[in-house]
Parts: structure tokens; sequence; C-alpha cells
């Protein structure tokens, strides 16, 4: 399908939402008048006109709101060529390659992605400033032949006006979503006032000592709630229309990539920004935001580039590149515009050879970087929020110990609540000792497991138990998390401590419970 007849498609499905909102304003206006016409000029003829003419007001606010969506691209640090001229030179290079205008900007971005957008104006047809994101972790795991693929990719938007024609496209969906949302907060504020009124109502009543009724609002907004899923029906249309559209873009993107970079790296790229996903969220959690709840940051520029210590463990990049051989066979959305991953790749490495595999030691993309250590803190800055900033920053020992110490914590609050309702103290561990010496264990059990005994209590227990253990050593200095980038933390105890914990905790729990071996092995109090 042509660019002419792409945008043509666009621009009646755009105008199918305003022509949408024209038939049910007629609809709409046409009841109320109707209802004019029939009762009269009458009391109750204003309320029964009123609800049509109200539904109208979000309705006409979504038509009226024409202007153009903004550029809603990730927050990032912008780059000049003075600053990375090898970067930028790189990015041209592959821009001429694929036959199209290189970007005005370029923005690091610290997701696994790129992306290109186009200020475009008067619907698309006339071009825009280009902007181009680089993912710092994308760079991170990708070879330089690797990156320009990917940036061969997104510039294929480009030569292909999918820039452009998505101006159209994401006015419908703006517009769509816009009124949608109008109906949904009016159906809420309708809710909410009628059960002010209802509570008020009941607490007249109580202090004239009735019995209040039971407060409900099945019918409060519904006419709001139908208009929000009769538009949520033309946008499930409306994306399913775009969906097709949007699939041939990604594949005669893909085929850009391959005349710019070549078969294999083509694919290989898709193959590792697919791993590096999985890989990189495994990272934020087990890594980088690890420390949150101790109020650590990694060290300075360690945020986004802590990942790179992660590919370097052999044993975490044999997982990658396990991951690189088994793409993921999601069943796809009927709305999301993007081939399966596992479908683009097939059709690539379906692909006569072009002789243009790669050989010889591969160069990693971050060494397009000039002073790439500066670039990730000066990164953190650009989009990490104030507060996270603002905490305490820590070496990756340090951080991965007090990170694991606090999430352990917050696990046993709970049972330390539950002690304390029984004993009256601290909730500590020597106090769940002393409530087990005084029969009271099952009981504080109970409470945590909300039932009554049961195998549930005794395993919510026993879990709770060596925890508090955990922690009791810890905090004395006996026991500590060490760092490991090929494996899980592990926990480090005294020698013989990791089968006498346990055993020492499986007594506490048992029918007549015994303390001594417990407390045998706790440092002094």
């Amino acid at each position: 399908m042509g660019v002419s007849l792409r945008a043509f498609r666009a621009l009646v499905l755009l105008f199918g939402f305003y022509l949408f909102c024209l038939a049910v304003l007629c609809v709409l206006v046409g009841t109320g008048v109707f209802v004019y016409w029939s009762l009269g000029a009458h009391p109750a003829t204003v309320k029964l006109i009123a609800l049509p003419l109200l539904l109208t007001v979000p309705l006409i606010r979504g038509m009226l709101h024409l202007r153009t969506p903004g550029d809603d691209g990730e927050d990032g640090l912008p780059v000049t060529e003075a600053e990375q001229p090898r970067l930028w030179a790189a990015v041209r290079e592959v821009a001429a390659t694929a036959g199209t205008r290189a970007p005005d900007e370029i923005l690091l971005i610290g997701g696994v992605n790129a992306a290109v957008s186009e200020n475009s104006r008067f619907l698309g047809l006339v071009p825009g400033r280009r902007r181009l994101y680089i993912g710092i972790p994308l760079m991170t795991g990708l070879t330089e032949s690797q990156l320009r693929a990917v940036l061969g990719h997104e510039f294929g938007h480009y030569c292909n006006a999918d820039t452009r024609i998505s101006a159209i496209t994401l006015r419908g969906r703006h517009a769509l979503a816009r009124t949608v949302t109008a109906f949904r907060r009016q159906s809420e504020k309708r809710v909410e006032k009628e059960l002010t009124k209802q509570r008020a109502t009941a607490e007249k009543r109580a202090l004239k000592g009735r019995k209040p009724k039971e407060t409900g609002t099945t019918g409060a907004g519904r006419s709001y709630r139908l208009m929000a899923r009769l538009f949520v029906g033309y946008a499930k249309f409306y994306l399913r229309a775009t969906r097709s559209d949007g699939r041939r873009q990604e594949l005669a993107a893909d085929r850009v990539a391959v005349r710019v970079a070549g078969r294999d790296a083509a694919a290989s790229a898709l193959r590792r920004t697919a791993a590096l996903a999985a890989l990189h969220d495994f990272y934020l959690d087990g890594y980088a935001t690890l420390g949150l709840p101790a109020g650590l940051l990694p060290p300075e520029g360690q945020f986004y580039g802590g990942l790179g210590h992660l590919l370097a463990a052999p044993g975490r990049y044999a997982e990658f590149e396990r991951l690189t051989r088994e793409l993921p066979q999601d069943e796809p959305s009927p709305y999301d515009a993007h081939p399966p991953m596992a479908e683009r790749v097939a059709l690539i490495e379906a692909l006569p050879d072009d002789g243009r595999a790669t050989g010889g030691p591969a160069r990693w993309s971050l060494e397009l970087l000039d002073a790439p250590e500066r670039l990730l803190v000066r990164l953190e800055e650009a989009t990490l929020a104030p507060e996270v900033l603002r905490l305490r920053r820590a070496s990756w020992p340090e951080l991965v110990h007090f990170g694991i110490r606090a999430h352990r914590a917050a696990e046993v609050e709970r049972l330390r609540a539950a002690t304390a309702a029984y004993t009256g103290g601290d909730g500590s561990l020597r106090a769940l000792l002393d409530a087990a010496d005084g029969g009271l264990l099952w009981h504080v059990a109970a409470r945590l497991a909300g039932e009554d005994g049961g195998p549930d209590a005794r395993a919510e227990l026993l879990r709770g138990l060596h925890a508090l253990v955990v922690l009791e050593l810890v905090d004395a200095g006996w026991a500590g998390w060490e760092l490991s980038w090929s494996d899980a933390a592990r926990l480090r105890l005294p020698e013989g401590y990791g089968e006498l914990v346990p055993a020492a905790v499986e007594a506490v729990a048992a029918e007549v419970p015994d303390t001594r071996p417990l407390r045998s092995l706790l440092p002094a109090a």
C-alpha cells in the first residue's frame, strides 16, 4: 500500500471518528427535541431532556479538541554532535544509507528501546523536526553492526513516511481516549455525588435512632458509562483497522534494516533486543532498585551502567545467549501494531545470504560514546526522579547487603505485629521465643495466618522464624549477603549454621516447643 493510500485511509478513519460523534450527537439532540415535542412545556420535560443534553458536553469537548498530540517520547538526555561526534557520524551514515534525512536531535534514554518521532504539521503533510531516541541498555548489549540495524529499522519509518502518517492516526487515538476518559470521569463524579448524598441521609436517620438504609450506586452515572462503552467499541474497531497498517510498516522497516546492516546483523539485533529486555527487567528488580527500601542508590552512573557487570558475568551471559535463541512465543494482542518477534526474525533469516556475515571481534555500541561514565551520570540526572536522586549512594556490595536486609525486615513485619499483639513487647525474636515458652506460640501463628492452626499457619511461622533469626545474626555482624553478578546473592552464615538454624527453628515450632537450641545459636542480648 503506497504512502498516499495509507494517508488517505488514516484520514478516513480520523474523519470517521468525527462522523461517529456527529451521529451520536444528532441522536442525543434528537431525543431531547422529540421529548419536548411530545410533552410540551411541562416541568417534567426539563428533567427528561437534561440528561441527553448533558451527555453532549463531553462529546463536544472531544470533537473540538483539535490540537495535534505533542511528542510523548521518553525523558532523555540530549547529546549534541560536538559532545558525541562518533555517535552522530554513525547515525548520519545509517540515515544516508537508508536514504532519508538524519534526525535533528538525539536523546539517550534508560530503556531497552530505540524510537523516532517527527513533529510534522498540517496532519503530517509538512515534515517537522526529527528526534531519535537510543537506549543506553540497548547500546550496552548490542554490537555496533547490530545497533546500525536497529537504527536502520527506525529510519525505515522515516523512509516510508510512517512518522508523518502516524500524526493522523495518533490524533484519532487521542481523541477517542479523551472522549472515553471524559465520560468515565463524569460517571465517577455522579457515583461520588450519590454516595455522599446517601451517607448524609444515613447519618440523619442514625441521629433519629432509625436504622440506616444500605448504600448503593447501581444507577448513578449509568448513562455516562454506557456512552463510554459505545466509544470503547469504536476505539476497538479503530485499533483493529490501523493494526494491519502498523504491521506492514514494521516489516517494511525491517527490510530497510537488512539493507543497511545486512541480514545476519538485522536478525541478531532483533534476537538480542528481545533477550536484553528480559535481562534488563531482571537487572532493575534484582540490582539497580534493590536498595531503594533501604534508601540506597548504586554508585554514580551505575543505575544504568550496572547492566554491563551482569553481561560480563559468564553465567549471566550464557543465560543471555540462551534467551537470544529462544524468542518469546506469546500470543499477540489483536490491537498490537507490531508483528510477533519470532515472525519478524523468521522472515529476515529466510532471506538469501547477502555476504555480509559478521566476522572477527565485534565492537560494542558503547564504544561509539565519548566519556561514557560521565554520560551515564548525566543520564541519571535527566531521567530519575529528584526524590530518588537524593538517596545515598552505596557500593554494590553494601547496596545488595542492606537492600536484601530491608526486604527481609519488611517480610517479617506481620509476624512482629502478631507477636506484639500477644506479648505486648516489641515483636522481636526473643519476645517470640518467650511467647513460645509461655504457651502462646500457636496463638501467634493463628493470628499470623488468619486461621486457627493448620499446616499453613505452621509453614508461615517457620518462614518468619527463620527470617527473624537471619536478621538477628545479620544485625550482630555474624552474617550478611554477598554480591554476585553470576548468581543470586549468597547469605554468609557462621560455620555450621546452615544446618543448625533450620533444625533449631523446627524445634521451636514442634508440638512441644523447645527454644533452647535456637537460643544457644543467637548472639548475646
